[in-house]
C-alpha cells in the first residue's frame, strides 16, 4: 500500500487530511482535539490501542511540530502512525517486532503538530499568521523563514514550567525580552494554549513515557534534574544503539523550559527529546524516508519500554 505521507511540504490542511484519512482506513485509530492554537487551529491527537487490558501507566506519548522550522518531525510521526496502524491491521511486523504482541496492553498517543500556527507562519509567512499577520511581520522583520514560535511570538518549548525562571534570565542575557521568532519563553509558564494542551493531556492521562521530536542533530536528550528516573539513561542508550543517534546533555538556552523537562519534573517518569536528522532547519522533506527508516525501531522500542 502506497504511503499517504510523502516527502514534500505539508501544510496544516494537508496534515489534518492525512490524519482523518488514517482514521477512515483504520477504525481502531481514534482522533481527538486536545486544544486549539492561538489562531484557533485544532491540535489533534491520534490514539492507537494495543488491545487487552491497559495498565496504570499504559500510554506512551510521541509529540512533534513544536517549532515552525521543524516541520519534518510532523511527517515522521504521521509516517509512524500509518506504519503502526497498517501493521496492527494486517498482523504484520514493524521494525522486526510482532506489533500486536509487542504493544498488547499498551496505548500509543501521537500529537504530530503541537504548534500549527508556527508551522503555517514559517511555511506561508503573513498568510499563515492570519489575524496576527501584522504582529508577525513586525516581530520577524518580514523574514518568516526562521520562525519557530507560535502566533504570539512565544517559543512553545521554552514555555513549560521547568526551570522557567532560570531560562528567562538566560533569555534576557541573550537579548531576548519579548515576543520573537524563536526562544522567547512567554510572560509566564504555560501562558500559551499549545503548551496547556500538552500539559492537560499528560495530567488527564496515565502516560509512562514521552518523546518530544525536534530537529536537527541526531541526538537524544534524556535527563532533567533530580526527578530523572534511574532507568532513563539506560533507555537513552538503547534508543541510541537502535538509531545510531548520540546520547547528549542539553546546554544553554536548550537546558530548561522544554516539554520533556516538564514531564520528568512533574511525573518522575522517562522523557526524551529526539533531534532527528542532520543539516540546516528546515530539513528537506525529501529526507523523510531516510530519517524515518533510521528511527522506526527506536519509536517501536519507546512504545514498549
Amino acid at each position: 500500500m502506497e504511503s499517504l505521507v510523502r516527502g514534500v511540504e505539508h501544510d496544516y490542511v494537508k496534515v489534518n487530511s492525512i490524519i482523518f484519512a488514517l482514521n477512515g482506513l483504520y477504525p481502531f485509530l481514534t482522533v481527538q482535539s486536545i486544544g486549539k492554537s492561538v489562531l484557533g487551529r485544532e491540535i489533534l491527537a491520534l490514539e492507537i490501542p494495543g488491545g487487552g487490558s491497559a495498565g496504570k501507566h499504559s500510554a506512551v506519548l510521541l509529540a512533534g511540530g513544536f517549532h515552525g522550522m521543524e516541520r519534518l518531525t510532523t511527517l515522521v510521526l504521521l509516517r509512524f502512525a500509518e506504519s503502526l496502524c497498517n501493521a496492527l491491521s494486517a498482523n504484520r511486523t514493524l521494525a522486526g517486532m510482532e506489533v500486536r504482541r509487542t504493544i498488547y496492553g499498551r496505548r500509543v498517543l501521537i500529537v504530530p503538530l503541537v504548534n500549527p500556527d508556527g508551522c503555517e507562519i514559517a511555511l506561508k509567512g503573513e498568510i499563515g499568521a492570519g489575524l496576527q499577520s501584522g504582529f508577525a511581520r513586525r516581530v520577524s522583520g518580514g523574514d518568516f523563514a526562521s520562525w519557530n514560535a507560535n502566533a504570539r511570538g512565544v517559543d512553545i518549548n521554552h514555555n513549560f514550567d521547568a526551570g522557567w525562571d532560570t531560562l528567562q534570565k538566560m533569555e534576557h542575557e541573550a537579548g531576548i525580552w519579548g515576543p520573537a521568532p524563536r526562544r522567547y519563553g512567554g510572560p509566564c509558564p504555560e501562558s500559551e494554549p499549545e503548551t496547556k494542551a500538552l500539559t492537560a493531556l499528560c495530567r488527564n492521562r496515565d502516560i509512562s513515557t514521552v518523546l518530544a521530536f525536534h530537529s536537527q542533530g541526531e541526538e537524544i536528550y534524556w535527563s532533567y534534574g533530580k526527578n530523572t528516573p534511574l532507568r532513563s539513561k539506560k533507555l537513552a542508550r538503547i534508543f541510541a544503539a537502535s538509531s545510531g543517534y548520540a546520547v547528549e546533555e542539553p546546554m544553554g538556552l536548550a537546558s530548561n523550559g522544554g516539554f520533556k523537562d516538564w514531564f520528568i519534573q512533574e511525573f518522575g517518569r522517562p522523557g526524551f527529546t529526539i533531534e532527528i536528522g542532520r543539516g540546516k532547519n528546515p530539513l528537506d522533506p525529501a529526507l523523510l524516508e531516510e530519517i524515518y527508516a533510521q528511527i522506526e525501531e527506536m519509536m517501536m522500542l519507546a512504545c514498549v519500554v
